[in-house]
């Protein structure tokens, strides 16, 4: 991936307008969750920063939004999954615990995609793929090969210096974490029918959109 893209950005065009309309759609559905009527505080902001979430994603896939400075994002995020985490705590119900552990979890992905971007922070992939020349040594034969290696075929040898293995397996699971989370959240919103008040609906709607889209956005990192 180009380093002049961001890591977010997805290359594939006809890729970038799914994941921007599933983000879109799903901060369509936030706000008009939010403008139904007032709400508890907590459950308030979280839709807010669900659909402040879901409007930097779009921002963030195409290739203006990723140039932009990626530090301020990633300690938002690293606050909106403090203030999850600390809702999760609060909370009595096992259920509850685990959906706002969830929803800390993707604010944490979040910052981390942010962090992805920051090339002070974590070594990322340039658009020609550092390499490491090998020495040029004419006429250098290997055991076992029937041909000598020659000044320039030495020179062609290189050592791809791409993320660090610990990122992409950070990434991995991520990728299959949130593609595990859109099934989830596709199957409550069928099993949930035409059962529940309507914001419960497009909130589950909403989750599963996101879901998906991030599991595209990781899958991409890869």
């Amino acid at each position: 991936m180009p380093a002049d893209q961001g890591a977010a950005v997805i290359q594939d065009l006809d890729l970038r307008w799914v994941v921007t309309v599933l983000f879109g759609l799903s901060a369509a559905a936030w706000v008009y969750v939010i403008a139904r009527g007032p709400r508890r505080g907590t459950h308030l902001v979280g839709q807010a920063l669900h659909t402040v979430m879901a409007v930097a994603m779009v921002v963030m896939a195409w290739p203006p939004g990723a140039k932009l400075p990626s530090t301020a994002g990633m300690v938002f995020f690293l606050l909106a999954a403090v203030w999850f985490a600390v809702i999760a705590v609060s909370h009595a119900g096992a259920g509850h615990r685990l959906i706002d552990g969830y929803h800390a979890l993707m604010m944490l992905a979040m910052a981390w995609m942010y962090a992805l971007m920051n090339d002070q922070l974590l070594a990322r992939r340039s658009a020609g793929q550092h390499t490491t020349p090998m020495p040029n040594m004419p006429g250098m034969q290997m055991p076992g090969m029937d041909m000598p290696m020659d000044s320039a075929d030495a020179h062609a040898s290189t050592v791809d210096t791409g993320y660090p293995a610990w990122i992409t397996a950070i990434n991995w699971a991520l990728a299959i974490g949130f593609a595990a989370a859109a099934v989830f959240w596709i199957y409550r919103c069928f099993a949930r029918g035409s059962a529940g008040d309507a914001d419960q609906r497009w909130s589950v709607v909403a989750q599963a959109m996101m879901a998906a889209g991030m599991a595209i956005a990781f899958a991409v990192l890869l």
